[in-house]
């Protein structure tokens, strides 16, 4: 060991690194604490006092996620919103990438314009009411594909592939012209398994985007069979008890619960499957972000 890694803290870095470390304590524990209060909720029985906060549930109890789950219309969300996520999330990427690519060409005929106009649909929009009379002119209605292809290219996303592409040696596409490769070969098999870094980004931004999304369900489709797993989840919360209404048929979810535990189990069924998912995609998250907004 050297002098210089011997050398002692000051009085004030001692200071600055136990502030330090007692902000990020802090920090996890605000972050932390309401998830494992709706899980002591979710897991309680029904008589649980909500006077006290509870992070280890008095009783344990399976019935507030057997009531939920016993619900027909959280299956069919579940089914509508895993779909939706699948299929949105593999068409942008895909989308994104295609068009993302050209843009990155110095010999692309009005590149500037072109991107010009992605970067202008970030602040400006049709509106509501257009998009709406839009869907339903084009007969999406009720259809995945309403609350899929309005969402197709995200503008952001697409910049930052374009950037993510552009910080990559040009050697490596002339590398591969020689060899004989086409554009698509060096797109699909060459350039994207070496930005996997912001695809992978990208998909989660999608994931979650589409996974939490009610509004646009709740707008383009009319039938309960068609709603996602959100806008149910919503119905349930806004209820305020375990009598759910599906149009003019009532369903009273099973068993005797506490209308709080039931939103509770409610919120972690919907949370669970992005909480499982985001660990995988962690460790490509910083790097995509970083090369794809500062390169390019």
């Amino acid at each position: 060991m050297n002098s210089s890694s011997r050398i002692k803290k000051s009085f004030g870095e001692h200071v600055f690194d136990s502030l330090n470390v007692i902000f990020m304590i802090l920090l996890c524990f605000t972050t932390i604490y309401p998830f494992m209060y709706l899980l002591s909720l979710s897991l309680s029985a029904g008589n649980i006092s909500l006077t006290k906060i509870h992070f280890i549930p008095p009783e344990l109890s399976f019935d507030n996620f057997k009531s939920v789950l016993s619900y027909s219309y959280i299956k069919t969300g579940f089914v509508n919103s895993t779909l939706r996520v699948v299929l949105g999330t593999s068409l942008e990427l895909f989308f994104c990438l295609i068009t993302a690519y050209p843009l990155t060409k110095k010999n692309l005929p009005f590149r500037n314009f072109w991107t010009g106009i992605v970067v202008f649909t970030m602040f400006f929009g049709g509106g509501l009411i257009p998009n709406y009379i839009l869907m339903r002119e084009l007969h999406l209605m009720n259809t995945i594909w309403a609350l899929v292809l309005p969402n197709l290219v995200p503008a952001f996303s697409m910049i930052l592939i374009r950037n993510y592409i552009s910080s990559l040696p040009e050697s490596i596409e002339e590398s591969a012209k020689i060899d004989g490769a086409n554009e698509f070969t060096i797109l699909f098999r060459i350039i994207a398994p070496m930005i996997t870094p912001i695809l992978a980004t990208v998909a989660l931004w999608s994931i979650v985007g589409h996974w939490n999304a009610w509004f646009d369900s709740m707008l383009y489709s009319t039938s309960p069979e068609n709603q996602v797993l959100q806008v149910v989840m919503r119905n349930i919360i806004q209820k305020g008890d375990v009598n759910l209404e599906a149009g003019s048929t009532t369903t009273t979810l099973a068993g005797s619960v506490n209308p709080t535990t039931i939103k509770a189990a409610t919120i972690m069924i919907t949370s669970l499957p992005v909480i499982a998912i985001y660990p995988f995609l962690q460790k490509y998250f910083v790097k995509g972000i970083m090369v794809g907004s500062l390169k390019g």
